[in-house]
């Protein structure tokens, strides 16, 4: 367990993806929402969060630069960012943000499409598994299923229809022991595992993680359709018109 005041992570914004179901030519992590890059609502939240120390943007190797001017422009900063350059896979440019990481117990790995996140609900799952059982290595932000779900085979034919209850949707953040994630990674890089999130690589490495519920509200921006849902909770928030 460690105390409230020592709750403190470093954020890697995870911010590589082309966005190509979007259609917009600059990536949906451009797309304008309320004025301002999507990007820009995301890492907001973790300036604005209390126990975020540091924030690691990780992004295609040939848009740093207009990444860094983008967010900077919007966000202004109060905190230390780097925008680093990531790899070609999602795991890859995880790996890229890890490098700056040391020196933190814990880190909050993220979606930059996920702009719907909020301060409250980064500290609150930061300070969670900082005063929880040391035997917690990671805790996955998300939700229930709320969804009946169904198990198909090749043909698209039912097989089975799981009891729901045993499911959750898996988002992000997702917060990690710093040297268990840093040591799921290097475990991975070894075997050749490759997890769909950062969670499943640190189960790989036999350690636990635990859900963190959070609000449902905090989906990946990945089709068109997605991007009105999200301008009108923002601007819900702020009082606007979308």
């Amino acid at each position: 367990m460690v105390s409230s005041a020592e709750a403190c992570a470093v954020a890697v914004v995870v911010a590589g993806g082309t966005g190509e179901r979007i259609g917009f030519p600059g990536g949906k992590q451009m797309l304008p929402v309320l004025g301002e890059p999507l990007l820009a609502h995301t890492v907001r939240a973790f300036e604005r969060a209390r126990s975020v120390r540091r924030i690691v943007l990780v992004c295609h190797p040939d848009r740093v630069d207009e990444y860094n001017r983008a967010v900077v422009h919007s966000v202004r900063p109060t905190k230390p960012l780097v925008v680093a350059s990531g790899g070609i896979t999602r795991p890859e440019s995880v790996a890229a943000g890890l490098s700056f990481v040391e020196g933190e117990l814990f880190t909050a790995v993220h979606d930059g499409a996920r702009p719907l996140i909020t301060s409250r609900v980064i500290d609150d799952v930061v300070t969670a598994i900082a005063e929880g059982p040391a035997d917690i290595a990671g805790l996955v932000v998300g939700h229930p299923s709320y969804d009946t779900l169904k198990v198909i085979d090749a043909d698209g034919f039912v097989t089975v229809t799981p009891d729901r209850g045993r499911f959750w949707v898996a988002q992000t953040p997702q917060v990690f022991r710093t040297d268990v994630l840093l040591a799921a990674y290097d475990a991975a890089r070894a075997s050749g595992f490759v997890g769909t999130d950062d969670a499943s690589f640190v189960e790989a490495l036999g350690e636990r993680v635990a859900v963190f519920e959070g609000p449902r509200e905090n989906i990946k921006v990945t089709v068109e359709s997605d991007v009105g849902l999200v301008e009108a909770i923002l601007a819900s928030r702020r009082g606007v018109a979308p």
